[in-house]
């Protein structure tokens, strides 16, 4: 599967080139070079749809810093990382929410939100004008499409609120340059976009497709677009279904799941596909900053990336005693000066760091790469997937859900299952969860989620939605004010609308 991935995202890796032939044909290709729409009049989709992969799993939008800050370090779990030279804007910025609009993290995620949908859109009305579009392939592909428009529609609406909406093929840039609209219409579009995408998309893909958005994948994400507006029916309707099809498990061990073994295991409900080759050791067109950009930032054999995005000391006693997820979200080093300090010897009990964690108290176990790839391939850990949608998301998604409409004793078999998996075979921690006191069993749930989505998205999201947001951040210490909820709007593309965007209040 990777190697097919592999041909596919060096072609691709203009990321500009949309002119490749067909879904089936171009797979069963040799990639001989660069194809022209003559190659197959008909079949331009495809390549365009594999393209939005490619862009998906770039710097911008979920493998780097503009991503990394958005998503998690305003949370009280996630520091900026590095070192306090490294950066120090964004310091400011992002744990310190002393928001500017100039700020060129905004931009870049934005623009890349924005690249995204412009090809979806630009895909959708090549199969709307498609003679063949009742085809089963290019349904799918419309599929993909509406998934990942709603994707990136929800990422700008949850940062910004008020964003423009642009549904259609853009050919010139002014046909872009529109006002913002209000959330709940940026919201209407995603359900619609979600509805239709889940009545395109297949419950699975072969195994030469790994990797492609799924029904669940679809179901899954609206179930979490739901849970930001805190529409509990819809959010648990739609947390259920995904729940009830049988189609994810929790059988990979929880130290495996953010390991090579654990990709695309039976929790996968969708995880960007990345590769790295003996040959092409840093090529990016396969592969993703994710792990680089997290990676320890040391010497020597401690060399493994930049250091940003680091978990903070609450984050480390977050955990209840024992909790095996501990030990598979954050990293730490030796218990005493007497034991070697090895890349190898990493999770003792929290001590002597080989190199400064001053910006914070533990890197990312969860985009820590096993030494025997690192030297077969890079230290950086191109190859590493991106795990984006994880079946305990959705177990706890139902959990909350069926707490808050009453549904007590379905929350906690949910819950259950989520700490159960956490468990293991140890019999002595995370007791199970009893209580059916509403209130009692939303902390445990929000606990959960805490825990076991630890320097994952979407913290931050989490307390907002919550209504917790100002009380937690600041009794962390950060300078959190209610709104600060939203970003400001990039003062860049204030400038380049000539008048047309308006700049969030209170910025």
């Amino acid at each position: 599967m990777k190697l097919r991935n592999y041909i596919l995202s060096t072609l691709l890796a203009g990321a500009t080139t949309f002119a490749l032939t067909s879904c089936n044909d171009f797979l069963d290709r040799d990639p001989l070079g660069q194809f022209t729409e003559d190659d197959a009049p008909n079949a331009l989709v495809g390549g365009k749809m594999y393209n939005v992969y490619y862009l998906m799993r770039s710097y911008n939008i979920t493998a780097g810093i503009p991503a990394f800050m958005i998503h998690m370090v305003r949370s009280e779990d996630s520091e900026k990382g590095s070192n306090a030279g490294d950066g120090a804007d964004n310091a400011a910025m992002w744990d310190d929410f002393e928001y500017t609009a100039s700020n060129g993290t905004l931009g870049a995620y934005w623009g890349q939100n924005y690249k995204i949908i412009y090809q979806c859109n630009e895909i959708l009305d090549d199969l709307e004008k498609s003679e063949n579009k009742e085809d089963t392939e290019n349904i799918r592909t419309k599929g993909e499409a509406l998934f990942f428009r709603a994707y990136c529609y929800f990422n700008l609406v949850r940062a910004w609120g008020e964003v423009p909406l642009v549904t259609f093929k853009v050919v010139e840039a002014a046909d872009a340059n529109v006002p913002k609209t209000t959330a709940d219409k940026i919201y209407e579009q995603i359900d619609k976009d979600l509805s239709e995408a889940e009545k395109c998309l297949p419950l699975t893909w072969s195994s030469d497709y790994t990797g492609r958005a799924t029904w669940g994948a679809a179901r899954s994400l609206h179930a979490r677009t739901y849970m930001m507006r805190n529409d509990w029916d819809n959010m648990y309707n739609a947390a259920t279904d995904v729940i009830k099809s049988g189609i994810y498990n929790l059988n990979t061990p929880v130290d495996k799941v953010f390991t090579v073994e654990g990709e695309n295991c039976g929790e996968s409900v969708f995880e960007l596909q990345c590769e790295a080759t003996d040959a092409m050791k840093a090529d990016l067109s396969i592969g993703s900053q994710f792990c680089e950009v997290q990676g320890v930032r040391g010497a020597g054999d401690w060399n493994l990336g930049w250091g940003w995005h680091m978990g903070t000391k609450l984050m480390g006693t977050a955990f209840e005693a024992g909790d095996p997820r501990k030990d598979a979200t954050l990293l730490y080093f030796r218990r005493s000066v007497d034991d070697p300090i090895t890349p190898e010897n990493t999770n003792k009990p929290y001590g002597e760091s080989p190199v400064s964690t001053a910006m914070g108290a533990y890197f990312n176990k969860k985009a820590y790469t096993e030494p025997e790839l690192r030297k077969k391939y890079t230290k950086a850990g191109f190859w590493v997937n991106i795990r984006l949608i994880r079946y305990p998301d959705v177990l706890l998604m139902g959990a909350e859900a069926a707490n808050e409409k009453g549904l007590p004793a379905e929350a906690l078999g949910y819950l259950e299952q989520v700490r159960a998996h956490a468990r293991g075979t140890l019999t002595d921690v995370l007791p199970k969860v009893t209580t059916t006191n509403q209130s009692e069993l939303r902390d445990a749930i929000r606990h959960e989620r805490r825990v076991e989505l630890g320097l994952e998205p979407d913290r931050f999201y989490d307390l907002v939605r919550w209504g917790i947001a100002k009380e937690v951040l600041q009794a962390a210490g950060k300078n959190y004010q209610d709104k600060n909820a939203l970003l400001p709007l990039p003062q860049t593309e204030i400038d380049k609308s000539n008048g047309v965007l308006v700049q969030n209040p209170n910025y």
